[in-house]
């Protein structure tokens, strides 16, 4: 049986969350880097160039700066 489309997706995102909480939690990278990352990944979807896939980079971005607002990938202090 074939798997939905966004369960790739979703797990990544959640392995990627999860790597990024490590990361803070063992001091290697600190917030404000991991804050950086995602800006990043936000950006490169927000502004990338036209193309027949404009509403998934669109909703890629919105996802990402979701996180960002909600603090979802970094346990903030």
């Amino acid at each position: 049986m074939p798997l939905p489309q966004d369960v790739a997706g979703t797990a990544a995102l959640s392995i990627c969350e999860s790597l990024l909480l490590a990361l803070n939690d063992r001091n290697i990278l600190p917030e404000k880097e991991i804050v950086g990352i995602l800006k990043d990944a936000a950006a490169a979807h927000q502004f990338a160039p036209d193309s027949e896939q404009f509403e998934m980079h669109a909703a890629v971005a919105v996802l990402i700066n979701g996180i960002l607002d909600g603090g979802n990938s970094v346990r903030r202090r």
